[in-house]
């Protein structure tokens, strides 16, 4: 293991350049980089990890051994780029109260019904409630319901949309609903992550290495979904710890009211023009209706990677760090996941007041259906 400490801006920028697989590898923190074999799938999405899937997240160990070496032992952490809730639910497990903000609203949605306590026995007698009523809408599908679900599919969700408001449970409700809509859109098997056109006949699933035809009933995921919600809820809170809560704000983190003081800060920033975060989401945001604020994200996909939208990136990026360093306890340690192969960091530190302590390489674990290939993060961790 080799870690670099105090790297300049030139240095750190030069220690990326056609950095050769050998010298990554004398750089890595092992104690941070787990084989499939030490860290299979079902741990990196243990319970409530993995109530909907979510392109981009960082996996809950990592977030752990951070705690653990860098935040005092329970304190408070905030991510300004909370995403679906990694750190807040790692803290949570790990005896920390968290604070997370998320521009997107599905996202915020989805970490409140991670990170709040239920009542696990109103929410077991809402799940078998509404499982017994499955059935199908009458409701005319209409817009993105109507082109990218089959017409059962989206009968069958239409009919589950109306049942939500009847119960306690409805947000839990609404991330099943949001799940099971997920896996039945009108696309290929290997292509969930990132569908462009429904897909309405059948096709040569490179997945399955067969012929496969699209899903045309919502109706056994619904049934799955409520269950494995229920279970992984109930899971979470046998390990969650005592006397320990998050808040979820809403909004952008260049403008809400942070609060602290924090003693650390964990968080994996969105990659310039990579992803769309409520583009990923469409059909949770069509089914729900959930408020569209994607002009306001940071780095999306749809800005592209043009000079100005690298320099409005920097700007973003920095303008979130300066402002969660404000609501920091003196000398608290600012830890920042992230891959920066444009080399964008020494400038968005040193834009957002952050002085680089120490910086750390890791080789990620490749998740179920992700690309193949050699994929590398560094850990910077800034006061």
């Amino acid at each position: 293991m080799r870690t670099l400490l105090g790297l300049s801006a030139g240095a750190l920028k030069s220690s990326h350049v056609a950095a050769t697989q050998e010298a990554l590898y004398g750089e890595l923190d092992l104690a941070l980089s787990w084989s499939e074999r030490e860290l299979p799938e079902r741990e990196r999405t243990k319970h409530v990890h993995r109530l909907h899937p979510y392109l981009g997240k960082f996996v809950p160990q990592l977030v752990e051994a951070l705690l653990e070496r860098y935040v005092r032992p329970a304190g408070r952490v905030l991510d300004p780029f909370a995403g679906s809730g990694t750190t807040l639910v790692q803290a949570l497990e790990s005896g920390y109260d968290a604070v997370g903000v998320d521009i997107a609203a599905f996202n915020a949605l989805l970490i409140s019904v991670k990170t709040r306590e239920h009542d696990l026995e109103a929410l077991s007698e809402d799940v078998r409630a509404v499982g017994a009523r499955l059935g199908e809408s009458d409701e005319e599908p209409a817009g993105f319901v109507r082109d990218w679900f089959a017409p059962q599919a989206a009968a069958e969700l239409l009919h589950f949309r109306a049942l939500v408001p009847e119960y306690a449970s409805r947000d839990v409700l609404r991330i099943v609903l949001a799940r099971a809509a997920r896996s039945a859109r009108l696309t290929t098997h290997f292509d969930l992550d990132f569908p462009r056109v429904p897909q309405q006949g059948e096709y040569w699933c490179h997945k399955h290495r067969r012929t496969c035809r699209p899903v045309k009933s919502a109706r056994k995921f619904l049934t799955r979904y409520l269950a494995d919600t229920a279970a992984r809820i109930a899971a979470f809170a046998e390990v969650r710890a005592m006397q320990r809560a998050a808040v979820v704000l809403h909004g952008d983190a260049r403008e809400v009211e942070l609060g602290g003081p924090y003693d650390g800060l964990i968080t994996s920033p969105p990659y310039p023009g990579l992803i769309d975060y409520h583009e990923q989401h469409r059909y949770a945001y069509e089914l729900l209706g959930l408020d569209d604020r994607r002009e306001r994200e940071v780095g999306a996909a749809a800005q592209g990677t043009s000079k100005a939208a690298i320099a409005q990136y920097v700007h973003g990026i920095a303008a979130v760090l300066a402002r969660s360093k404000a609501s920091l306890r003196p000398g608290a340690p600012v830890c920042i996941v992230v891959n920066d192969r444009r080399v964008l960091y020494p400038e968005i530190l040193e834009r957002a007041g952050l002085r680089l302590d120490e910086r750390l390489e890791r080789h990620v674990n490749r998740r179920t259906g992700r690309r193949a290939g050699e994929y590398f993060e560094s850990i910077l961790i800034c006061r």
